[in-house]
């Protein structure tokens, strides 16, 4: 019983082709495309007015430098958020539970802004290592400590986003299998469960949009502090 409940973040295999390809590519067949028209759809406005907020949102404590990433950084939301959310539907697989995506994602980002850092401007960069004031004493111990923060941040990012969509599926399938159990047995109690869980779910809706914004926010901070 407790492996069958880790069985949902493997990925599926149909006639000997991993599924995990589908379930990355096909969430952009859910957007709807420009068209050549003047006058765009209701549905195609909403993308674009949602897409505009959250970019504005996102590079308002950007430099002027750092809003070249803003195509990058909006797709990787978006696409974040498709994975996530699609993950909620019965019969699919969410790849952003496994750990080895997200790290695919957040390290070579990280690693670009790092780069973009050093490149531009090394003397600011590598002063983030040292807080201003610091006795002599501790500014070893503190450059050791900041760049092992530094060096962190990547591991921060796709363990915080796999931690909390892996717990939050985790949770709705044991509520779930309460719920089954406890029908036959205690039908008040089952209906009870249930109602919590359709709660839950709507709270994991919730934080799968959150959680993707929060990825795309932490890598703008990071830009921010190298351009």
């Amino acid at each position: 019983m407790t492996l069958s409940f880790f069985d949902q973040f493997m990925s599926p295999v149909y006639l000997g082709i991993p599924l995990i390809a589908l379930a990355l590519t096909l969430p952009w067949l859910l957007f709807p495309t420009p068209t050549t028209r003047w006058l765009n759809n209701r549905l195609l406005t909403l993308q674009n007015w949602f897409i505009g907020r959250l970019t504005r949102e996102l590079f308002l404590p950007v430099n002027l430098p750092g809003h070249k990433w803003a195509v990058l950084l909006a797709s990787l939301m978006l696409f974040l958020i498709s994975l996530n959310m699609l993950g909620l539907l019965p019969y699919t697989f969410t790849p952003t539970t496994q750990l080895s995506l997200n790290m695919g994602m957040a390290f070579p980002l990280w690693m670009a802004t790092v780069i973009i850092g050093m490149r531009n401007q090394p003397t600011e960069a590598l002063g983030h290592l040292l807080p201003e004031g610091t006795p002599g004493l501790l500014i070893p111990v503190l450059i050791i400590i900041e760049t092992i923060s530094l060096f962190i941040r990547p591991l921060a990012l796709g363990v915080r986003l796999t931690a909390n969509l892996t717990a939050g599926h985790l949770l709705i399938q044991l509520i779930a299998t309460a719920a089954t159990v406890l029908l036959p047995l205690m039908p008040t109690v089952a209906i009870l469960t249930a109602t919590i869980l359709f709660l839950l779910t709507l709270l994991e809706v919730a934080v799968a949009m959150i959680q993707a914004y929060v990825f795309v926010l932490l890598l703008s901070l990071y830009l921010q502090e190298n351009v």
